[in-house]
């Protein structure tokens, strides 16, 4: 493809468990493209910018030579990689775990890896970590299904990404030890750090970050109440309040994390506060 200068390349993942969320956010952060199947880039219809679809893995090498401006990976590749980018805001999701496992019937102790074999795709995270144990292994460097490598007798034991687990059990293997737990990462070139286009799509995508966290929560309470309500609720910075026809009750408006509404709601209540309505935050800047 001809590259303009006047464009910024940002390179997602082709396929897999980053895919989608990684467009949905881009989306909601208004990015207007369309994706097709086997395209191997899109251009955005409303900003400067030409989004490739690339091999997760790649990205961090990509961004670090200069190749694509932009990236957007796992944390745990960057590190993998050994990739002299400069991460500039961790998204929240693909959230995972490097675990270390190995057949239901070994021992948990890590010492039973001691002088064997571990097949991962993640050799210097893997070498680093054992290191650091005092555990000397060997590893063996495979992308695939690494759980049936132990079963083959390849292997003593895996480092792998794991999610839920689920496919660990069902290949009779267990974890006994987390190396890490990452997330998706949005990566720049270290030229491009400070770069004002850059620091736009960062405040988009933190926007839509934010939103994910937060409700607005609205509620009517008597003045004589307020200091108590505020207590509860502080806000983000701080609450709205507005002035309501009775002049003993005033109106509050205010944001707080998603994951503490329902208590939040009941404490209020309990200080005589009435109308309280939870809304949804579809973006925001903060």
């Amino acid at each position: 493809m001809n590259r303009d200068k006047d464009r910024l390349f940002l390179a997602i993942p082709n396929k897999g468990r980053l895919k989608e969320p990684v467009i949905n956010l881009l989306k909601r952060a208004g990015y207007r493209f369309r994706v097709k199947d086997r395209a191997l880039y899109a251009g955005c219809n409303n900003a400067k910018i030409d989004i490739l679809f690339i091999r997760t893995d790649d990205i961090p090498y990509l961004v670090s030579q200069n190749v694509v401006d932009m990236g957007i990976t796992g944390e745990d590749l960057i590190i993998e990689k050994l990739a002299s980018v400069t991460e500039l805001l961790a998204l929240g999701i693909g959230k995972c775990k490097l675990s270390v496992a190995v057949s239901e019937e070994c021992d948990n102790d890590l010492s039973v890896l001691n002088k064997k074999i571990i097949a991962t795709s993640f050799p210097n995270l893997a070498k680093k970590f054992f290191n650091e144990k005092g555990i000397d292994i060997e590893c063996i460097i495979m992308n695939g299904a690494l759980e049936i490598m132990i079963a083959l007798g390849l292997a003593d034991g895996i480092v792998d990404i794991v999610e839920t687990g689920d496919t660990l059990k069902e290949n009779k293997l267990k974890t006994i030890a987390d190396i890490g737990e990452y997330q998706a990462t949005f990566i720049v070139r270290n030229e491009l750090k400070d770069d004002a286009r850059v620091e736009v799509i960062k405040r988009r995508l933190s926007g839509i970050i934010l939103a994910d966290k937060y409700s607005m929560l609205e509620y009517n309470i008597k003045k004589v109440n307020l200091q108590k309500a505020e207590n509860i609720t502080p806000g983000f910075q701080s609450p709205t309040v507005s002035a309501l026809d009775d002049s003993d009750w005033l109106a509050v408006k205010v944001m707080i994390k998603k994951e503490d509404v329902v208590e939040t709601m009941d404490a209020l209540l309990a200080v005589g506060a009435s109308a309280i309505l939870e809304t949804e935050i579809k973006n925001c800047r903060i």
